[in-house]
């Protein structure tokens, strides 16, 4: 599988290898920072925005609002630069519809990801309690979990390849039920090949239970543009987490072969999108947690590979985490609209979340989320853009 997906970037490697002979003659300027303020909070805490920028025309804005990623600009295979993953134009769009809604558009999601089973688990032989938000499910942290605080800015950072920004977040013990105090890092950073890394990083004073990932809904083909059915996604897993009808894990791992859900090789998204598999009616669409092959390597290794056929433009993702939930919008309905004035509806985008698998605290054979004292939680995924000629466009 590792071997396919590298044959699948030699498109990519030539484009980069002709931009670089391009810019043979002069030094491919450094990457650019900005700082600028965006709003308040409704309970008058100020949030800031960062846009890291670079030459080849992609930018980046990042909150100190939790942790969202609002906008990630780049160029399609004629240069032109649309965003490309869902939000909103103004704060309230996240303090007020992203929570209302459930949305959690370009968010950093914690201190647990995913779903427990009845907002409970067992750690240390003690049993708590987190609040549930799903039916009796606790999805994503709780009622006022990382996407809803406002981030300390810990600091940014400039190289000649890199522009970066590092957001810090202490939650206090007792917070959403979850044990200790946990001290989250989180840095965004851009560099001049196109690739955009988060970098996760988290201390605790007591045992507790930690899964972090990023929550941004992709559209390759531009924010607003309709639906992501037409876009060609490859998984580097062999294998699933099923589920019940409540989108819990049932602690089991199932092969992917002979279902909808094998993107072994790239499949268009639509193609199996309406199957009628037990696991897509569950989910009404795509909402599962795919095991990637050959994860928790010391490096980030490759998970997802997305690609757009009418733009050119490619997404491939790269982490450390074992797992990655891709989910395809499927309760998006109309109620909300982002920066182009259009609204989202089901489909609209898609989320590639990388993270440790759901409910893992009640699964003693799924990899564990335990964090100690002395221990550090610490992983990496990178989103890599580029773009493919037309003659790369079938699946």
């Amino acid at each position: 599988m590792q071997a396919l997906f590298l044959r699948m970037n030699v498109a990519l490697c030539a484009a980069a290898m002709v931009m670089a002979s391009t810019t043979m003659a002069q030094p491919v300027p450094a990457p650019t920072l900005a700082r600028a303020p965006f709003g308040a909070t409704p309970d008058g805490q100020p949030v800031e925005q960062f846009t890291l920028a670079n030459a080849h025309g992609m930018r980046v804005r990042v909150l100190s609002y939790g942790g969202i990623i609002s906008a990630i600009e780049a160029p399609d295979r004629t240069g032109h630069v649309d965003d490309v993953v869902l939000g909103f134009p103004t704060l309230a769009g996240y303090t007020v519809d992203n929570a209302k809604g459930g949305l959690f558009f370009g968010a950093t999601v914690g201190r647990v990801a995913n779903r427990i089973a009845h907002g409970t688990f067992v750690l240390g032989g003690q049993r708590y309690h987190i609040p549930p938000t799903e039916g009796t499910t606790a999805l994503h942290g709780g009622r006022r979990g990382f996407d809803k605080q406002v981030w300390t800015v810990e600091g940014t950072g400039l190289t000649a390849d890199t522009a970066s920004v590092t957001l810090k977040l202490v939650s206090p013990d007792g917070q959403e039920g979850f044990p200790g105090t946990l001290t989250t890092h989180v840095t965004f950073a851009l560099n001049t090949r196109n690739e955009l890394s988060l970098h996760y990083r988290a201390t605790t004073d007591r045992p507790t239970v930690v899964n972090l990932t990023n929550h941004s809904y992709f559209n390759l083909s531009g924010e607003g543009s309709g639906t992501v059915e037409n876009h060609v996604l490859q998984l580097n897993a062999d294998a699933y987490t099923p589920t019940d009808a409540n989108s819990l894990p049932l602690g089991t791992i199932a092969p992917v072969a002979d279902t909808p859900l094998d993107f072994r090789m790239p499949h268009r998204i639509g193609t199996r999108l309406h199957n009628s598999m037990t696991q897509m009616l569950y989910a009404h669409g795509y909402d599962q947690n795919w095991v990637i092959n050959h994860a928790h390597a010391t490096a980030p290794v490759p998970a997802a590979r997305l690609r757009d056929p009418a733009s050119g433009r490619v997404l491939e993702v790269l982490t450390t985490q074992p797992g990655v939930q891709v989910y395809t919008g499927n309760s998006l309905d109309g109620a909300y609209a982002g920066p182009s004035g259009r609204t989202y509806r089901q489909g609209d985008g898609i989320a590639l979340e990388t993270q440790h698998y759901p409910d893992s605290p009640n699964h003693p054979d799924f990899p564990s989320i335990e964090l100690r004292p002395g221990q550090i939680y610490d992983e990496t995924t990178i989103y890599r853009f580029g773009v493919e000629p037309v003659s790369a466009s079938a699946p």
